[in-house]
């Protein structure tokens, strides 16, 4: 079985106050997406980075140029390994990711079109109107914050990701187009800790850990 990792390196790194993109923010030593890259090349075959398409001319033949969103920069990453069995799809920005939990994912895979890393919602949940009233209060025990890796099969990937271009624009996560297309997927219980660094806070945080890993 072929296992292909794709991260997703595409964020501008504006909310962080950055000069660079985002994976490129050098954290506890070393850029943000290489913490990512270094794990998932732990458990795959091989690992596709794709970056925004101003940094085309980054050298390296695991480089590949992103789209227009998010979705679509996957993409450009899978047509670049068609032959791959198993996509694992990973954020540049979730550095604290650990190679047991892109194990288990793979592991749900079984039986299933995708299994995407998530943490149970500890918050208490509400849906408002536009106006920002309340109007129903959700049950939490059954709603997860989805977070990466997100492992698929690879014919199911790559069919989703042919939808249109407005489609992936829209698409918060590549697990909705598997879904949409009439997937099934499966969640794995993922430690809150493999967040997502939006902020100089988060920013601060992850480097913390990285360096007490270290």
């Amino acid at each position: 079985m072929s296992v292909v990792g794709v991260i997703a390196a595409g964020g501008s790194g504006e909310r962080l106050g950055a000069s660079v993109p985002k994976a490129f923010v050098v954290v506890g030593g070393k850029p943000l997406y290489e913490w990512s890259r270094d794990v998932l090349r732990d458990v795959c075959d091989r690992v596709l980075v794709s970056v925004p398409p101003e940094l085309s001319g980054v050298s390296g033949q695991d480089f590949v140029t992103g789209g227009a969103s998010r979705s679509a920069s996957v993409r450009n990453a899978v047509l670049t390994e068609p032959d791959a069995n198993v996509y694992v799809v990973h954020d540049a920005a979730r550095p604290l990711v650990e190679v047991e939990l892109v194990r288990r994912c793979l592991k749900a895979l079984e039986g299933v079109e995708g299994a995407i890393a998530a943490a149970r919602v500890t918050d208490t949940v509400k849906e408002t109107d536009e106006g920002g009233r309340v109007l129903r209060t959700l049950d939490r025990s059954v709603l997860w914050a989805v977070q990466t890796p997100q492992v698929f099969r690879a014919d199911a990937l790559r069919s989703a990701l042919s939808a249109d271009e407005s489609v992936l624009a829209a698409a918060t996560d590549d697990a909705s187009l598997v879904e949409e297309a009439g997937g099934t997927i499966a969640v794995v219980e993922a430690p809150r800790e493999n967040f997502k660094v939006t902020t100089p806070l988060d920013l601060r945080v992850a480097e913390s850990v990285l360096e007490a890993r270290c």
